[in-house]
């Protein structure tokens, strides 16, 4: 190889490419107003689980751990608006209540009535939005590796930051050169090529306007103002990445004891929680199972 020439990016395991093709298909639904939602789906029977990603990845992120639920669930994760082929919001500067109310309208074509609802990163302040305003109602939520947002008051300098830092990435490197630097924010130091090149793999098939929605959504609401609002009945659990650099533990922790909320540490495990330590966080989901 020249010495000039980039290296090549590390390729997921085949096997793995061909599990996602098969088991865990793309599919597509129409739903409201003529929007367009991607997801896949494992599992035909049992309880229904429904999988949120984050800011940086997908719905095919999911696959290692939505694999070992299929057994005893039917599992749903979708392509958030602006990412996937799911379109966008109209909003330039979307809220996590836009978000939910495109999955509402997944969730009601599907005529899905979940059971457990996961939300990852900003897939928990969606998560969190939804069940705020929900018409049909989880029996349960978990919410792994929180990110909170930057839209409460006093936090405008640090949200006007956290956008010009991404945004800035997102211009200068491209997805591609965001999804070479991914593993090593998203993933520990124990995290193996395989994680590693799963992770980068996701994050190449970022759009990049999705990419700037979800940005402007981070950095302008707050997951306070929803969990606030989350009916006083629903079982709510918080886990995180033992190594998470991103949503730290400390983080996640001080968030559980403010609305004293059960929390859990997914050891060995950085930000990609259900990709670094899919086995423990597949345990994790089935035991929030109603």
């Amino acid at each position: 190889m020249e010495q000039n020439q980039p290296p090549i990016p590390p390729q997921p395991d085949r096997q793995l490419l061909e599990a996602l093709s098969s088991g865990f298909a793309e599919r597509v639904v129409t739903v409201d107003r003529g929007a367009q939602v991607t997801y896949r789906s494992g599992g035909t029977s049992g309880p229904a689980i429904v999988l949120l990603h984050g800011i940086s990845s997908g719905a095919a992120s999911w696959l290692p751990c939505a694999s070992l639920l299929a057994a005893q669930a039917r599992v749903i994760a979708w392509d958030a608006p602006g990412y996937g082929n799911s379109t966008p919001l109209a909003q330039a500067r979307p809220l996590a209540s836009d978000y939910a109310l495109r999955l509402d309208g997944l969730l009601q074509t599907l005529g899905m009535q979940p059971a457990l609802i996961v939300g990852h990163s900003l897939g928990a302040l969606m998560a969190a939005a939804y069940v705020a305003n929900a018409r049909n109602l989880p029996a349960r939520l978990l919410l792994l590796s929180v990110a909170q947002g930057y839209g409460a008051a006093g936090k405008e300098a640090q949200a006007q930051q956290v956008a010009q830092q991404r945004l800035a990435a997102l211009d200068t490197l491209g997805v591609e050169g965001l999804a070479q630097r991914g593993p090593a924010r998203l993933l520990s130091e124990l995290a193996d090529a395989g994680a590693q090149a799963w992770v980068q793999w996701n994050m190449q098939r970022l759009n990049p306007d999705g990419y700037r929605q979800a940005v402007a959504m981070l950095c302008g609401d707050d997951i306070d103002r929803y969990l606030s609002r989350r009916p006083a009945s629903l079982p709510t659990r918080i886990a995180c990445g033992s190594h998470d650099v991103v949503t730290t533990p400390l983080a996640c922790g001080t968030l559980a004891e403010r609305f004293d909320l059960p929390i859990a540490l997914i050891p060995d495990a950085g930000h990609a929680c259900y990709i670094e330590q899919a086995a423990a966080t597949a345990r994790l989901i089935r035991s929030a199972l109603p």
